[in-house]
């Protein structure tokens, strides 16, 4: 005779998974390999995540991580996190064709980087040491103008030209509760420093670590399906971790979940970074059913409608 299965509460977070700005690079790479035919080159992984890659690779794109890997010949993409001046500069010396699938919401902080520069302003960037989205944001400005703070302690280790002449710009998968505490430290240090109208931590971010903020009281562990390298995934498992739910776990699919870790436990949240797909969240919840008696509810913080489009170069025939 069959165990009856224990019963579970699966709490789903809405906002979850894939975002607007990853869904048009995809759209991107998979409308370049449409119109041109494989291969299509892509600068950087398109987005952080695994499977996403891995698909578009088997279409016929190939990742590199530098231009020089990438023949004159064949379509050039750079990723949805945006890539230094520098690169599509040495695109266009080699007359290259390409298509920027930077993220609408990135690009405007580039425009405001560019903006102050021309004001005069030196920069002051909040953002991850090496990530992608900030190499390419302090990419846009000569050396030197751009000075990077990870937390609210390098704040007081930098030492900006005029301390009267500065702005801040700000990653956009970071933790809204923590860059707010970098920014007061900003403040206090340098009051006259420029912000942004709204800080440059995009939508997607935002209503992603609300809605887990809302399902962490309710559940017993939390599962974010992402990749280790993507910033927004792991600011979800930290979003978790603050809001009082001990075990929140990045798993990048089902295979990866420690179910010695869920036994006895009768709530658990799943939420997806903004580069995971809706396949691999269904993955996780079937293998759910396969070992409980699975109730599914819906936690919607926000509703999100955004669209963007994909450059005009690839809605025109070849």
């Amino acid at each position: 005779m069959e165990h009856a299965k224990p019963p579970l509460t699966l709490y789903l977070a809405a906002p979850r998974g894939f975002c607007a700005g990853v869904d048009r690079a995809i759209k991107i790479v998979e409308m370049a390999l449409q119109k041109w035919g494989a291969p299509v080159y892509v600068r950087h992984e398109i987005v952080h995540n695994k499977f996403v890659v891995d698909g578009l690779r088997d279409k016929g794109a190939v990742f590199v991580e530098e231009l020089d890997e990438c023949p004159d010949d064949r379509p050039v993409i750079f990723s949805a996190h945006g890539v230094p001046k520098a690169v599509p500069t040495e695109a266009k010396r080699r007359e290259m064709i390409f298509v920027d699938a930077t993220c609408p919401l990135v690009s405007k902080v580039h425009v405001e980087a560019e903006r102050h520069h021309a004001d005069g302003l030196q920069m002051v960037m909040i953002g991850h040491a090496g990530h992608p989205e900030v190499l390419g944001t302090m990419g846009q400005l000569p050396e030197g103008e751009v000075l990077l703070v990870e937390t609210v302690d390098d704040v007081a280790g930098i030492a900006p030209r005029d301390p009267s002449r500065l702005a801040f710009i700000t990653q956009t998968t970071l933790s809204v509760d923590d860059t707010a505490a970098i920014v007061a430290a900003l403040q206090a240090r340098f009051p006259a420093i420029i912000g942004p109208a709204k800080e440059d931590i995009c939508y997607a971010t935002t209503n992603r670590q609300a809605a887990v903020k809302a399902v962490a009281p309710k559940i017993d562990a939390l599962l974010v399906i992402g990749a280790p390298n993507s910033s927004n995934s792991r600011r979800l498992v930290e979003v978790g971790k603050a809001a009082g739910c001990d075990y929140s776990q990045l798993v990048m699919r089902a295979d990866e979940i420690d179910w010695r870790a869920m036994e006895g436990i009768s709530a658990v949240g799943v939420t997806a970074g903004a580069s995971a797909p809706e396949v691999l969240i269904n993955e996780v919840i079937d293998a759910f059913r396969a070992r409980f008696d699975v109730t599914v509810e819906i936690v919607e913080t926000a509703q999100e409608n955004v669209e963007f489009k994909v450059p005009r170069v690839l809605r025109e025939p070849a």
